[in-house]
């Protein structure tokens, strides 16, 4: 078996002035329960008019200030909230109404951007050879139908999306695959509404 050390409990601190002699702790206590002595409040006359009296209160800037209160008609001043608006938030001034915005003026139409593989099938219904990707991203920039964005290899993105419709639509693509990266143009699209 282990012996178990023993803590020391905390000491009441000794209080520093003498116990009154034979009253003990009870006579402390009794002094210390005493009410504090009555003050005299002078009495107030019905003969005499009651003036203002000052009692704090708060401005809209939450600063404390003084505010001289008339007395009710009974006699007594009847104080303002000496607290800030509920919640401890300061009371905001009203905002002055703003003026009304008038509608912004009509944008005119932006004209669609042409993509590249709209661009290319224009390019290639109107040629009778087959052609590659660059040659039709040459033919698209001189025509002025597209122009690429700054892309390094705007070609090899054309042939992708070449590649891409071919392998989705089928016989109605607009692009057919000739021989090795060259195209020629596939199904022309009948216009909406005339189908046979």
């Amino acid at each position: 078996m282990t012996a178990k050390k023993k803590t020391p409990t905390a000491a009441k601190p000794a209080s520093k002035q003498p116990a009154p002699e034979g009253k003990g702790k009870k006579a402390k206590a009794s002094a210390q329960d005493a009410p504090p002595p009555a003050v005299a409040q002078p009495a107030a006359t019905d003969a005499a008019p009651a003036s203002p009296e000052l009692h704090p209160a708060f401005n809209q800037a939450g600063e404390q200030v003084m505010v001289s209160v008339p007395p009710s008609d009974n006699g007594e001043a009847v104080a303002p909230s000496a607290a800030p608006a509920k919640g401890g938030k300061k009371e905001k001034a009203p905002k002055a109404q703003k003026p009304a915005k008038s509608p912004n003026p009509a944008k005119p139409p932006r004209t669609k951007r042409v993509s590249a593989l709209d661009a290319a099938a224009q390019v290639i219904a109107g040629s009778k050879e087959p052609m590659r990707a660059t040659d039709m991203i040459a033919a698209m920039e001189t025509k002025g139908l597209w122009k690429s964005p700054g892309g390094k290899t705007p070609e090899a993105t054309l042939y992708a999306a070449i590649i891409r419709e071919i392998s989705a639509k089928g016989k109605e693509a607009r692009f057919a695959k000739h021989d090795r990266g060259l195209f020629v143009a596939g199904a022309t699209p009948t216009p909406a509404g005339k189908g046979a």
